[in-house]
C-alpha cells in the first residue's frame, strides 16, 4: 500500500510540474537579434547555480533591504527580477509591491523558473509572473517595469550589449536599473565597476550612483535607461576592452 501511495504522489507531482512548465514562456516578441551587436571583449562566466549563496547569510547582510531602500521600491510597482534563479529577491519583493503591484521573474534557464513557480505557489504569492528570456533578450513586454534588478548575474550574460538594448524598451519612463556584482574579473563571477560602467554607457544607459553593500554583497550600481531617442543603434555600439583580462 505504501508503494502504491508513493507512486500516486509521484504521478501527482509530475502532473503539477508539467502544468507549471506549460505556463512558463516568453512574454514578448523577440527584440533585435544578437548578430547585430558586438560580442563582449571579456570572458562570460558560466551559469553554475540558481543562487549565489545561502539565504540566511543574505538576510543577515540585509541585501534585499538595501536594494529596496536605494532603488526606492514601493507598493504598486512592477519590478523585474532579471536572472531570478531560485527567487531570493522575487519572494521578498512580492509582499513589498503588494496586490496592486507585481514581480516579473525572468531567467534564461527554464528549470529555474519552474522551481521558482512551485516555490511561489507554496508561499501563496499571487502577484509573480514568470518570463523566459534568451541570452541576448529578456523578452519582456514594452513599458512594463518601474524598476529592474540584476543581482550577481550580469557577468553571466552571454550577449550583454544586445541584452541591455533589448531590456530598455521594457522600462517605463523614470525607471531605474540596479545591478549588484562583485569587484572582480568576470571569469571569477564578478564585474569590475569600470567595465560595467563602460558596457552600460556603450548602449546609452546613464549612471546615477554606485553604493557599496555590506559584507561580501558587492556593489549596487544604479542606472537610468536610454529613452527611445537615446538608445544607440546596434551598429554604433563599440565593445569595451576588459583591461583586467589583459594584464
Amino acid at each position: 500500500m505504501m508503494a502504491r501511495a508513493s507512486a500516486v504522489m509521484l504521478v501527482v507531482a509530475l502532473v503539477a510540474t508539467a502544468a507549471v512548465a506549460t505556463d512558463i514562456g516568453y512574454l514578448a516578441p523577440p527584440g533585435a537579434p544578437a548578430r547585430e551587436f558586438p560580442s563582449p571583449r571579456r570572458p562570460v562566466a558560466p551559469i553554475v547555480s540558481p543562487s549565489r549563496s545561502g539565504e540566511e547569510r543574505r538576510d543577515f547582510l540585509n541585501e534585499d533591504g538595501e536594494i529596496i531602500r536605494i532603488l526606492e521600491l514601493k507598493p504598486a510597482m512592477t519590478v523585474g527580477d532579471i536572472g531570478a534563479g531560485s527567487g531570493y529577491h522575487t519572494v521578498r519583493l512580492s509582499p513589498l509591491v503588494g496586490p496592486t503591484g507585481s514581480v516579473i521573474a525572468e531567467d534564461v534557464t527554464r528549470d529555474y523558473l519552474i522551481e521558482l513557480a512551485k516555490r511561489t505557489e507554496r508561499l501563496g504569492l499571487t502577484n509573480v509572473t514568470f518570463a523566459l528570456g534568451e541570452p541576448h533578450d529578456p523578452r519582456l513586454p514594452a513599458a512594463s517595469l518601474d524598476a529592474a534588478i540584476l543581482v550577481h548575474m550580469y557577468h553571466e550574460i552571454a550577449q550583454p550589449y544586445a541584452f541591455l538594448y533589448n531590456l530598455a524598451p521594457a522600462l517605463k519612463p523614470g525607471a531605474r536599473v540596479g545591478i549588484v556584482d562583485l569587484e572582480r574579473p568576470t571569469s571569477k563571477h564578478g564585474t569590475p565597476i569600470a567595465l560595467l560602467r563602460c558596457e552600460l554607457a556603450a548602449v546609452g544607459y546613464r549612471e546615477i550612483a554606485t553604493h557599496q553593500l555590506a559584507g561580501d554583497s558587492g556593489y549596487l550600481a544604479v542606472f537610468s535607461p536610454p529613452g527611445q531617442a537615446g538608445r544607440k543603434s546596434p551598429r554604433d555600439i563599440v565593445a569595451c576592452a576588459d583591461r583586467a583580462g589583459t594584464r
